[in-house]
This record gives structure tokens, C-alpha cells and sequence, in this order.
């Protein structure tokens, strides 16, 4: 008893955890499924894709003529049976005629047991008739049915014949607007390449001129503090005694030479002493 329980139990599990694991398993390949189409739309080429809709297209638009040819070829298969059973009823309409004149001609000639086998052979006659009568009401009705159906399928065809050359014009302006949309991509990544590093090593032109541009403000900074600063104002001072001791030195060699001093240019032309009036007492 205990060993039958525990079988019991075990099949149990079993059926609840069946539809458990189908449910699992069905969420995981929708997930890898959702993932690898995710995928594949990323790095799936947008001009091939366009191609592979138009071919689909015209292959699905090939497979509908030929659908409509069957369809017609079937509705002209129709006309064609309905044409020749009406030719056969008619045949059969007058042989039976003719059999009936003929069975009538044999009786007025007091020829009874001919008469009776030419009736014989006009009812004989007569059952075919309405066998083929019966045919050719059968095969109108195909025709016309067949005929609607021909129809709906011209139609069908033309209406898909249109929305194919819809997609070709589609298929022209989204290829456009595709070569559109990669060259501003390659302009926008052209124009990121300028702005942005190079590499790691190797710096922009911003960040060489902000380089620069730091040097000359810190060269400049420390100038006016080298000014400012007991050292500048003495190196100041020899400037000044250097080109004095050149002057003067300058002025020892003119002497020698007999030459004129000449005027510095920094000098500063003194204004002319006014001349003394003359004596009105003198002439």
C-alpha cells in the first residue's frame, strides 16, 4: 500500500509540474526569441531589407497572377465544355426529331413494326436529350460561377499590381532618404572627430591652445612680479649705469676725434633764450 501511495504522489508531481515546466519553457524561447530579433533589426542593413520586402512582393504578386491565371484557365475551361454540350443538345434535339418524322412516315406507309423501332430509337433519343439538358444547365451554372470567380481574380491581380508599383516608388524614396541618413552620419561623425580626442595620447587643438594660452598668462605674471621686486628695480639701476658708462665713453672717443656730440634722442630740445630788446637810445 505504502509503495502504490508513493507512486501515486510521484505522478501527481509529475502532472503539476509538466505544465509548470512547459510555461517556462515556452517564456524562455519567447525571450531568446524577442533578444535575437532585437539583435538582428540592430545590425540588419536597411537597403537589404528594403530589397528583401520588394522581393517578396513581387514574388507574392507572381504567385497571385498565377493563381488567377488557373482561376480563368478554369472559368474558359467552363465556356469551352458548356459550348460543346450545347452543340451535342442540339445535335441530339434534332436526330430525335428526326426519329419521331421518320416513325411517323413508317406508320402513315402502314409499316407498324418499323414505326414502333423509330419510336423506340426517338426515345432512346429523347433520354439523352434530357441527360444533356441536364449537363448544360449544370455546366451555366459552373460558367457563371466560374465567371465571378475570373472576374474577382482580374481584379485581385490589378489591385496588387498597383500596390506593387506603390512599394517600387516607396522602395526608391526610403532608399533616398537612406543615403540621406548616412551622409549625416558621416558629417555628424566627421564633425565629432574634429571636436573630439583623437586619441588618448594625442591632445586636441583646444587643449593645445589652452596649454599655450596658460604659459603666456603665467610668463606674463611672473614678469610683473620680477618688475615689482628688489631684484628687477636693481637690475633696473645697472641698466641705467651700463648705458651711462656707454655714453660717457662714447663722448671721450668724439672728443678724440674731434667730433661733435651728437644729441641723444631721448633728449629734450630746450626752448631758445629770448633775445635782448634793443635800446631805444641807440641807433
Amino acid at each position: 500500500m505504502q509503495g502504490g501511495s508513493d507512486g501515486a504522489a510521484a505522478a501527481a508531481l509529475d502532472s503539476r509540474e509538466d505544465p509548470i515546466m512547459g510555461k517556462v519553457l515556452k517564456r524562455m524561447w519567447r525571450y531568446m526569441t524577442a533578444a535575437l530579433t532585437g539583435r538582428f533589426e540592430q545590425v540588419a542593413d536597411p537597403k537589404i531589407q528594403i530589397e528583401q520586402a520588394i522581393a517578396e512582393a513581387r514574388d507574392q504578386h507572381k504567385r497571385l497572377r498565377e493563381t488567377a491565371a488557373s482561376v480563368i484557365a478554369n472559368q474558359k475551361k467552363a465556356e469551352m465544355d458548356l459550348e460543346r454540350a450545347m452543340s451535342e443538345l442540339e445535335k441530339l434535339n434534332q436526330t430525335t426529331q428526326q426519329a419521331l418524322l421518320m416513325a411517323a412516315d413508317a406508320e402513315a406507309k402502314g409499316d407498324t413494326a418499323r414505326a414502333a423501332e423509330l419510336t423506340s430509337t426517338a426515345e432512346a433519343f429523347a433520354n439523352q436529350l434530357i441527360a444533356k439538358e441536364a449537363d448544360v444547365e449544370g455546366l451555366q451554372e459552373l460558367v457563371l460561377s466560374s465567371t465571378e470567380a475570373a472576374d474577382q481574380a482580374k481584379a485581385a491581380v490589378q489591385q496588387d499590381a498597383m500596390e506593387l508599383q506603390r512599394r517600387l516608388a516607396e522602395r526608391q524614396k526610403l532608399l533616398s532618404q537612406l543615403d540621406q541618413a548616412k551622409m549625416a552620419e558621416q558629417m555628424s561623425s566627421a564633425m565629432e572627430a574634429v571636436s573630439a580626442t583623437v586619441g588618448e595620447d594625442v591632445p586636441t587643438l583646444n587643449e593645445v591652445r589652452d596649454k599655450i594660452e596658460a604659459r603666456l598668462a603665467k610668463a606674463k605674471g611672473m614678469g610683473e612680479l620680477q618688475k615689482g621686486s628688489v631684484e628687477g628695480r636693481m637690475r633696473e639701476v645697472e641698466v641705467a649705469v651700463n648705458a651711462n658708462q656707454a655714453q660717457a665713453r662714447l663722448s671721450e672717443i668724439r672728443s678724440k676725434l674731434g667730433l661733435q656730440a651728437s644729441t641723444p634722442l631721448h633728449a629734450v630740445e630746450e626752448p631758445a633764450a629770448p633775445q635782448a630788446e634793443a635800446d631805444p637810445g641807440t641807433t
